[in-house]
């Protein structure tokens, strides 16, 4: 199986190795390290376990020292809540024993890297679609873990090979998989990213310094995310944005995606989900 060059580097290697032997036709979604367990990866055919040692503490130290660039300082703010990000837009999640008072987490018990890919094409019809109608204020909605920044990034390359001056505000690096200063997605022609930073501070710098049409988030979270999202809106500028939620009720019985609702901020919506192992992507109005 493949494993990202980044992620070889942060492994430890016997862990490497395992993972290398094991063979599906699926690509890798996630790779989850538990102590006392044998390694397993996560497609979207179900979860495949290595044969050999388990997991022990040591390794998933040795993983965090690495995933911090051995310094665990300029991690701290990160590590606060809970992940880290390598290049490649690979996320590396940490469950363990949570300090008191100062958040953060101590004794690592478990970590899940997720592992982004593209999915090129995959946008293509809802594209098509958008700009017959002309592109409006869009969210991206399906439960965790079926794609939705995969779908977004792809969204993003259409609509900017199409012409459209697009910008991604690119918080955790998840969109863009940035490395040595350049994406390591293909976002089109016409695309700026920022990385890093709220997004509160970053779209303001977008409309200010790039002149947009469009600007993408991943992943609205916050009550300050929906703020930033009015104040992007009533500057006239189209938005993508990701959240959690399996139909329209999800939606209205959360507080925050109800409100966002009743704003009507966006449009649309693009819905995921799965049928027979198969994602399908439609847009709805909301």
């Amino acid at each position: 199986m493949d494993i990202p060059s980044e992620l070889k580097r942060m492994l430890p290697p016997e862990i490497t190795a395992q993972l290398k032997l094991l063979n599906s036709p699926e690509p890798a979604e996630e790779i989850r390290l538990r102590i006392g367990q044998a390694a397993a990866v996560v497609t979207s055919a179900g979860t495949i376990r290595a044969s050999g040692k388990s997991i022990t503490a040591e390794h998933l130290d040795h993983l965090l020292e690495r995933a911090c660039g051995a310094s665990m300082h300029t991690s701290a703010d990160m590590l606060r809540r809970g992940y880290l990000y390598a290049a490649s837009g690979c996320r590396i999640g940490f469950c363990g024993t949570v300090l008191p008072g100062i958040g953060g987490l101590r004794a690592i018990t478990s970590v899940n890297i997720r592992i982004p890919h593209a999915m090129k094409g995959c946008a293509e019809q809802v594209a098509g679609n958008l700009l017959t109608e002309g592109v409006s204020n869009t969210l991206i909605l399906s439960p965790p873990g079926f794609g939705k920044t995969t779908f977004l990034r792809d969204l993003i390359r259409c609509l900017s090979e199409r012409g459209m001056r697009v910008c991604a505000a690119d918080e955790r690096g998840e969109i863009s998989g940035m490395q040595d200063c350049a994406p390591g997605f293909d976002l089109g022609p016409n695309t700026d990213v920022m990385l890093g930073g709220r997004k509160a501070e970053t779209a303001m710098m977008l409309l200010r310094a790039m002149n947009p049409q469009l600007i993408a988030f991943d992943e609205i979270t916050s009550p300050e995310d929906i703020a930033v999202i009015e104040e992007s809106a009533g500057c006239g500028v189209t938005l993508l944005a990701t959240a959690h939620a399996g139909c329209r009720a999800d939606l209205e019985r959360r507080p925050l995606y109800r409100d966002l609702l009743q704003k009507r901020i966006f449009t649309h919506a693009v819905w995921i989900r799965m049928l027979e192992n198969r994602r399908v992507y439609s847009l709805e109005r909301l």
